[in-house]
């Protein structure tokens, strides 16, 4: 018969306490990416045209093929009871390792009978074999897609302007410069002193230098993730392009006159598990 030692007692013990914690570990990141919030900011400014005030405007990122809830009713719910003027859709919607382009469909097609919906696509669409079909489907369902695009959002004969910048991981007309240098190209192009109050949809957070330098006055963005672990006192773990323990993950950052919006986004991509992170609907409410 074989004799238990003092040892190998402690060794089962620790054993089944590490066990222990892994399963607590699962079921409470399990239960949180499940369990989306709705996060508001106000955003005040000067330049903003007083018809605008009060102007809400709803956002979600990085979908990546999530689905909370049965048709992720638990999202569209939350969305409906914000009630948005818009809704900004700023990119990720789907996931380029295991895409389900009727999942990103079925939920534009709900969001846009929310509020008018705008779209700008994030790295993991730059990945699809067929990018613009996506987009006409996208279309076809309601939503407004900008690629390098601005429109006007006007009320009376005043207005704002709405752009919306490719991702980075589209360009190929200069494959040996920098995300930033990029994207400083790109707004160049298309912003001017005519456009007034700018809301600027723009996937990648970590280049907040180049929208406070272009003078960008308000930027959505998303790709962080929220850091994916969400450490007590410390923040953010990991975000993509900006490594561990990163700067950009979430809230409302300011740079001069920029106001930067950073959604911790709804879906997960490479890892598949959050923690201390919650999925989140932002709602910001323009002010003067």
């Amino acid at each position: 018969m074989k004799v238990i030692t003092k040892r190998m007692r402690l060794l089962i013990i620790i054993v089944s306490v590490l066990l222990l914690l892994v399963v607590i570990f699962i079921t409470w990141g399990t239960v949180e990416n499940n369990s989306p919030v709705l996060t508001k900011y106000t955003v005040k400014s000067d330049r903003l045209p007083e018809p605008f005030r009060g102007y809400k405007i709803a956002q979600v990122s990085d979908l990546h093929n999530a689905e909370i809830g049965d048709g992720n009713k638990k999202v569209l719910s939350i969305l409906r009871s914000a009630d948005p003027d818009i809704i900004v859709l700023t990119g990720d919607l789907i996931d380029s390792r295991k895409t389900k382009i009727d999942v990103a469909i079925a939920f534009a097609k709900e969001v846009s009978k929310i509020a008018p919906c705008y779209y700008v696509s994030g790295n993991h669409e730059s990945r699809l074999s067929d990018f613009n079909s996506f987009a006409k489907q996208l279309e076809s369902v309601g939503v407004t897609v900008l690629k390098n695009q601005k429109i006007r959002l006007e009320d009376g004969d005043e207005y704002i302007t709405l752009i919306g910048i490719e991702d980075p991981a589209f360009y190929n007309e200069y494959p040996s410069e920098s995300d930033d240098v990029y994207m400083q190209r790109t707004i160049e192009k298309i912003v001017d002193d005519s456009d007034g109050y700018s809301v600027v949809l723009s996937h990648r957070p970590e280049l907040l230098d180049v929208y406070a330098e272009c003078g960008l006055d308000l930027v959505f963005s998303g790709h962080a993730h929220g850091g994916q672990f969400i450490l007590p006192l410390i923040g953010g773990l990991y975000a993509p392009g900006q490594g561990f323990f990163p700067k950009y993950t979430q809230g409302v950052i300011t740079k001069g006159n920029t106001n930067l919006v950073i959604s911790r986004g709804v879906g997960n991509s490479a890892f598949p598990l959050r923690i201390n992170n919650r999925p989140e609907v932002v709602l910001v409410e323009l002010q003067r």
